[in-house]
């Protein structure tokens, strides 16, 4: 199947499942809990499952309870990319993404890390290694059902970055895009999600902007008690046009719910094309208040 006909497919199927998918959203015996906001936090007693964006790829729609705060980074992230005769790594040590909930259905969310950049050709005995601050994204996650019960979840995710990585890290442009995550719980505790995203990207040469579409699929299922497993198929389609690049992986990963408010991961990404890093180690740490 081509790129083209991979995006329809994509699209498709997140608009077919949309349109189903409220059949299955919350019920009237969930909790309405719309009257708290960043200044009158949700009761301890009424928040909902702790829920996070790692470790895996996949977006969780659910957003962080009105007035509480929450932080999830990578401990490590290490990825190991070979292009032709040069071989690449990069290293995140830390990458926090900041969450506040300002109402019961909208957060708010800050991310930015350390980043090391290593390349190297032996066939030329040239190396380059750069550090430095990563891009700063902001991004809003509007709920727009299942936040607080029924059997699937749907939210949007609009972003922008700010350019704050120096040049080898970051290529000094604004950009932005929106996530559409959705989430349905099928029998036996398994949990099937699906993320569509469009992103507006500088182009590599010139000041021109050229689309990126990333589609994934993922299924979760806890194994035992506190202890979840992650399998998931990824895709990232960059029309750049001085150089499109489609990317898939084979992504895996273990969260491991130490308290209800404090989690641990781990996880591993596998390249399937030569365009996308061979591997990307991680583990990471998420906790909220």
């Amino acid at each position: 199947m081509g790129v083209a006909s991979s995006v329809a497919a994509g699209v498709g199927l997140w608009l077919s499942v949309s349109v189903a998918a409220p059949a299955l959203a919350q019920s009237a015996s969930d909790p309405d809990k719309s009257q708290y906001t960043v200044f009158d936090p949700v009761p301890a007693d009424q928040m909902r499952d702790f829920l996070t964006d790692r470790p895996p790829k996949a977006n969780s729609p659910y957003t962080v309870d009105a007035g509480h705060f929450q932080y999830e980074t990578d401990i490590v992230n290490f990825a190991d990319q070979l292009a032709g005769a040069t071989r690449g790594y990069t290293l995140l040590t830390p990458n926090p993404t900041f969450k506040e909930g300002l109402t019961n259905n909208v957060d708010l969310e800050v991310n930015i890390s350390a980043v090391g950049a290593h390349a190297s050709n032996p066939a030329t005995g040239q190396s380059s290694t750069t550090w430095g601050i990563g891009d700063l994204y902001t991004r809003a996650k509007v709920n727009l059902w299942g936040n607080d019960g029924g059997q699937s979840a749907l939210a949007l995710i609009p972003y922008v970055k700010a350019p704050t990585a120096p040049a080898g890290i970051g290529n000094g442009a604004v950009e932005g895009g929106v996530i559409a995550p959705l989430s349905i719980s099928l029998p036996n505790d398994f949990t099937f999600s699906f993320n569509s995203e469009l992103d507006a990207l500088k182009d590599s040469l010139g000041d021109g902007r050229h689309a990126n579409y990333v589609n994934l699929v993922n299924l979760g299922r806890p194994i035992v008690k506190d202890v979840t497993l992650y399998l998931e198929l990824w895709s990232d389609y960059n029309a750049d046009p001085s150089q499109k690049t489609t990317q898939y992986s084979f992504d895996t990963a273990l969260t491991w719910l130490i308290r209800p408010n404090l989690q641990l991961d781990v996880g591993a990404d596998f390249g399937l094309n030569s365009a996308t890093p061979t591997v990307q180690l991680f583990a990471g740490l998420s906790q909220r208040f």
